[in-house]
């Protein structure tokens, strides 16, 4: 994300004029909203568009992400996939790990693949997502780095790219081991780059049901089934680490990633996730505020051509804000600057953060509204020496 420096603004109710310098505090990706609870140790509700915190409990803290790990093994997949070093019809073979440690002897989810035979990615690849077969996600593991051992490092490797902060892997299936862990805050971040970056595949976490080998499993998934527009992605269980889930919703106008963990039973977990993607699409009203092409700020141009540029929203910029609350909206709009030319139309360079009663509840990117080129001798002595007398904001 951007490191803001602040630009100032002006607030008139609803329609947001941002205008003129003033120097504000540095906003971070998070929110907190004190009216809702959950039973689950550990919980984060994100903004898909965003990545925003609107609610967040423990959501910094490790935890042991159990099968939501599998969500990275799947993440790395579908990138082979995207990339062409995959494809569906490849078969990978069931070695003696994957059977032993991840069929149905171990005990854990499987999708009772036999020893020494092969078997299809997409079948894979399905069983993982929607039944959380172990032997599933080791066979993908060794067929695709060799050893499970050298796919977990290309899981970190994916993971330091998405920018995962406190999440380390060391197996392909989440089974217990101490050196793997994870938060809500980054198993939502992970979710929300799987939907963002392999729309062809992410219709699969919505698949009621897999059938393979006349074995027929429902997804694991409860909430897929309810009927309130939840469409993934992973649940999670161990003993030690309680009942998790990763899940997300379109509904209400915009889509939400919520992760909880640490509950006692699956009823527990579905309950718990049920009501807090409930209250996320419902505890929220839409207020359109600027149009698609929009001037909503400007932002200072060291050396430019032109000294400022305006900065717009991709598409129109609605605001979702909490139902009931007070002193609601502020903004400012943050961007590192000064920007140094040439600055192409079209780039992200700042972002509009909204806030009510000083909780941050919305960020949203904004983008050069025009191209600015560099500036002659004489626009940029100007702005030296407005540097030397004034200093940037």
């Amino acid at each position: 994300m951007i490191a803001p420096l602040a630009i100032g603004m002006k607030v008139r109710n609803f329609c947001l004029r941002l205008v003129g310098v003033l120097a504000a505090a540095l906003l971070p990706m998070l929110a907190l909203a004190q009216d809702f609870e959950t039973k689950a140790p550990f919980a984060a509700l994100m903004d898909y568009e965003s990545g925003t915190l609107l609610f967040h409990k423990n959501a910094d803290d490790p935890l042991e992400p159990a099968s939501m790990a599998k969500l990275m093994t799947i993440a790395v997949v579908f990138d082979e996939l995207q990339r062409g070093r995959l494809a569906m019809n490849d078969e990978f073979f069931i070695s003696e790990h994957a059977w032993r440690d991840g069929g149905a002897a171990s005990g854990g989810s499987t999708m009772f693949a036999e020893l020494n035979s092969k078997v299809a990615v997409s079948d894979l690849l399905r069983s993982v997502i929607i039944q959380s077969g172990n032997d599933a996600a080791i066979a993908l593991a060794e067929g695709i780095g060799g050893t499970e051992d050298t796919f977990a490092k290309m899981m970190n490797r994916l993971g330091e790219e998405i920018g995962l902060t406190g999440t380390n892997f060391v197996n392909s299936t989440g089974l217990p081991d101490p050196n793997q862990y994870s938060t809500a805050r980054d198993l939502a971040t992970l979710a929300r780059f799987l939907i963002a970056q392999f729309p062809e595949y992410y219709p699969l976490f919505s698949e009621p049901e897999f059938t393979w080998n006349k074995i027929r499993q429902m997804n694991r998934n409860s909430l897929v089934e309810m009927g309130i527009g939840v469409d993934g992605l992973k649940t999670g269980h161990t003993q030690a680490a309680g009942y998790g889930t990763t899940v997300s919703t379109a509904a209400g106008g915009r889509r939400l990633i919520a992760v909880l963990h640490g509950l006692k039973s699956m009823t527990e977990r579905a309950e718990e996730a049920r009501k807090l993607v409930t209250w996320g699409t419902r505890g929220f009203e839409l207020v359109p505020v600027f149009p698609a092409g929009t001037i909503v700020a400007y932002a200072n141009v060291y050396g430019g051509k032109e000294p400022r540029v305006g900065l717009v929203g991709r598409g129109n910029i609605d605001l979702f804000l909490p139902k009931g609350a007070n002193n609601c909206p502020q903004a400012t709009v943050t961007y590192r600057g000064p920007l140094r030319p040439p600055v192409e139309k079209g780039k992200e360079v700042g972002q509009l953060n909204v806030m009510c009663n000083d909780i941050v509840v919305q960020v949203t990117p904004l983008f050069a509204a025009e191209a600015v080129e560099e500036g002659d001798i004489v626009r940029k002595a100007m702005d030296a020496l407005k540097e030397l007398a004034l200093g940037w904001l």
